[in-house]
């Protein structure tokens, strides 16, 4: 079977290993650079399925490296690490092509469960559009806002997940393990109880929506019904 290939550019050494073990062991085959410089050079000389690079490098930041590669590729994968906590950084890096971040420090754990939902939906060729728009509301997954008519309303990281996915296939079912295993990669009894808390969240928000209702199906998961075309 063939290993999904990740390019790790990464600055620093100490980290650099630890993550291409974790990798290693998680069955992924890994070749590292230490600048966006390098990243380009075996960008260009092997077949990559995912790049994950440091924001902050010596020669070439991450931010440069990506927009050059995205001339050369624009459907590859890219997943940030980053110690920057602006939102204008986090932004910065999704115009640029990025499509998930990881702000440091971050659990090895947490790195493997986005890498391995970022292959699993370029694997399924799913789009990667970061805005969406239903009725009265629009998600901004960038940026991790979701606008209801003119309220802007701040996400963390999961709740923007489970929008996204409920804004990708309106009026349908979702169902909770699908959303379990995107967000942990895990659909344990206890991640239902903690995606519940989510929900319940996410309904409060929705409320303010004239047109949008997310309602639970019993037993299986989530639907974002609509009461207005799109």
């Amino acid at each position: 079977m063939k290993k999904d290939k990740v390019l790790l550019v990464e600055d620093d050494s100490t980290l650099s290993f630890i993550i291409e073990d974790a990798l290693t062991r998680e069955g992924f085959d890994v070749v590292c650079a230490s600048n966006g410089e390098e990243g380009i050079e075996k960008f260009k000389k092997i077949t990559t399925d995912i790049i994950i690079a440091d924001v902050m490098m010596p020669k070439m930041d991450g931010f440069e490296m990506v927009r050059r590669l995205r001339l050369i590729n624009s459907n590859i994968p890219v997943l940030f690490l980053t110690a920057r906590t602006g939102l204008e950084d986090v932004v910065k890096g999704f115009e640029l092509g990025a499509n998930d971040y990881l702000r440091k420090p971050f659990q090895i754990l947490e790195l493997v469960v986005r890498i391995k939902a970022l292959l699993r939906r370029a694997h399924n060729g799913e789009a990667e559009n970061s805005r969406l728009t239903l009725s009265d509301s629009s998600l901004d997954f960038a940026s991790q806002r979701l606008a209801i008519g003119s309220e802007i309303i701040e996400l963390t990281h999961t709740e923007a997940v489970i929008l996204d996915e409920l804004f990708r296939h309106p009026n349908e079912v979702v169902e909770a393990r699908t959303l379990m295993m995107r967000i942990w990669q895990n659909d344990d009894y206890n991640n239902l109880n903690r995606l519940h808390g989510f929900i319940y969240k996410i309904r409060k928000y929705l409320s303010k929506s004239e047109y949008l209702e997310l309602l639970n199906v019993r037993g299986i998961g989530y639907k974002l019904a609509t009461s207005m075309k799109f």
